[in-house]
């Protein structure tokens, strides 16, 4: 049904929603691919699709300094810049491992990724600058809105790596799709059978729909359809 990730990702954003996809991974055995339900998208519209490029961070408590056995300590940001800078068309930037104390998203960022033509952010912690990223309707997805800044807080210390997010392990080019329902996990190896199955549920369902409105009983509609 799709030949290529812009295939796919028009045929996600057209036929299916988030429930969907989860209902299909559990029918895989694939039960823990969803992030925790704090990560909302800043309006309710906003749907992100695209493969992961995770982003790995820490708390720090200092800008800058110098001296330590770690080079990025001298590096306002780590190696978020370059991270950001490596986002390639269709990927996502997911961001965690380090405290909600801080903004990990904003508008700058939304500027540049959107130049690189990125499909959004998903971040485990806060985003900021929260009407220039609405304005620019880059899907992006965080716990809410805090405008205290990074800078002096965390640093990125290394990016394409796997990473966790509550339950759920992400590996880069896994796909993640979201909706105002949250944020669910396709590992890149179940991907082809994971769309496969939700867009025959979603079809599916319509059927149900239909029955239920002209009157069909639940119990009829599942025991016709297998579906509910």
């Amino acid at each position: 049904m799709w030949k290529t990730d812009e295939e796919l990702f028009a045929l996600a954003r057209r036929e299916l929603f988030v429930a969907l996809v989860g209902d299909a991974m559990d029918k895989l055995g694939l039960q823990h691919q969803f992030l925790p339900p704090q990560i909302q998208p800043l309006r309710d519209d906003l749907v992100v699709v695209g493969r992961a490029m995770p982003v790995l961070a820490v708390d720090v408590f200092a800008e800058k300094l110098t001296g330590t056995a770690n080079p990025l300590m001298a590096k306002p940001f780590g190696l978020m810049l370059e991270a950001l800078d490596d986002l390639k068309p269709g990927e996502v930037y997911l961001n965690t491992g380090s405290s909600p104390r801080n903004a990990l998203w904003g508008e700058l960022m939304s500027v540049r990724a959107r130049q690189l033509g990125a499909a959004g952010a998903v971040v485990n912690g806060y985003s900021r600058d929260t009407a220039g990223v609405l304005r620019l309707n880059f899907p992006t997805f965080s716990w809410g809105r805090y405008a205290q800044d990074s800078a002096p807080r965390y640093k990125v210390v290394d990016y394409r790596v796997p990473v966790e997010i509550g339950p759920a392990r992400i590996e880069p080019g896994d796909i993640l799709f979201g909706d105002l329902d949250g944020v669910c996990v396709v590992p890149r190896a179940a991907e082809r059978e994971v769309f496969t199955r939700a867009l025959e549920k979603a079809r599916k369902e319509k059927l149900v729909k239909h029955a239920i409105e002209s009157g069909l009983s639940a119990v009829a509609a599942f025991e016709k359809y297998g579906v509910m």
